[in-house]
């Protein structure tokens, strides 16, 4: 048996589940479109966690799992005749063959940054008015600013070097600076945005995905910190009862791990 049949016959079985439990499960019966979204979103955040750990079992059954809302969004669909999985597949393989001329059909192009820029010009043939239309609304703030300026380079609106955009980083920093002198808190806010927006922009010409870079310091601080409790514990004396000096002395052990 070929890996493609066998394939095939995998997603054949979860289909045939699906349909079982729909028809069977009183919890499944009841999931609309509308429910299963916010657990959708936390799932694709699992597999974001098992990505960011290189742990590649779990990565693949948090696959799974988003796996699974995807045919069960369409067996809904399908209950109402507005769409089934075989049109979702359709669907995402016509455009798949549409965005990529450079392999269907006779186009070229030299390198990736190339076939990004194709990307969103064959979007806004197919009438998006904005190349920024096909960025969510419900994105958290730090992704969708990458993915805000990731769609306007795609269509020219960049800066050409790295040193320029480093360069309005420090400009931003300063304007937040004068801010912060002034004390307005409403452009303390709005300059501390700049910042955030200029060294997002920044990481992008650097190749580093901010979202991942600021998850590792998370992680990061989350062990160092754990570690410290640990030898307060080991102690027998609360954090709270431990000079600033004390907890550095830890820190500073738990950063040698």
């Amino acid at each position: 048996m070929s890996d493609k049949t066998q394939q095939l016959e995998a997603f054949e079985r979860l289909l045939i589940i699906m349909d079982e439990l729909r028809d069977q499960c009183p919890w499944d019966k009841k999931q609309t479109l509308q429910s299963l979204r916010h657990l959708t979103i936390e799932e694709v955040y699992e597999l974001g966690d098992a990505i960011l750990d290189n742990d590649l079992e779990e990565v693949k059954n948090e696959l799974g799992d988003v796996l699974l809302h995807i045919v069960f969004y369409s067996k809904i669909g399908s209950e109402t005749n507005a769409f089934n999985i075989a049109d979702v597949c359709h669907s995402i393989c016509d455009k798949l063959i549409d965005r990529h001329p450079h392999i269907y059909s006779d186009a070229e192009v030299a390198d990736e940054e190339e076939v990004k820029r194709n990307w969103e010009q064959l979007k806004l043939k197919e009438g998006k008015k904005s190349v920024l239309e096909g960025v969510p609304k419900s994105l958290p703030a730090m992704v969708k600013a990458n993915r805000i300026q990731d769609k306007v380079s795609g269509v020219g609106f960049d800066w050409e070097e790295p040193y320029q955009v480093f360069a309005k980083v420090q400009e931003e920093l300063a304007e937040l600076k004068d801010e912060v002198k002034a004390g307005n808190q409403d452009l303390i806010e709005s300059e501390f945005g700049d910042v955030l927006f200029s060294m997002i922009n920044y990481a992008r010409f650097l190749k580093v995905d901010p979202e991942s870079a600021l998850e590792r310091t998370n992680k990061k601080f989350i062990r160092r910190f754990q570690y410290l409790e640990q030898k307060s514990k080991d102690m027998n004396k609360p954090l709270s009862e431990m000079s600033l000096a004390e907890m550095d002395v830890y820190w500073e052990e738990a950063k040698k791990f």
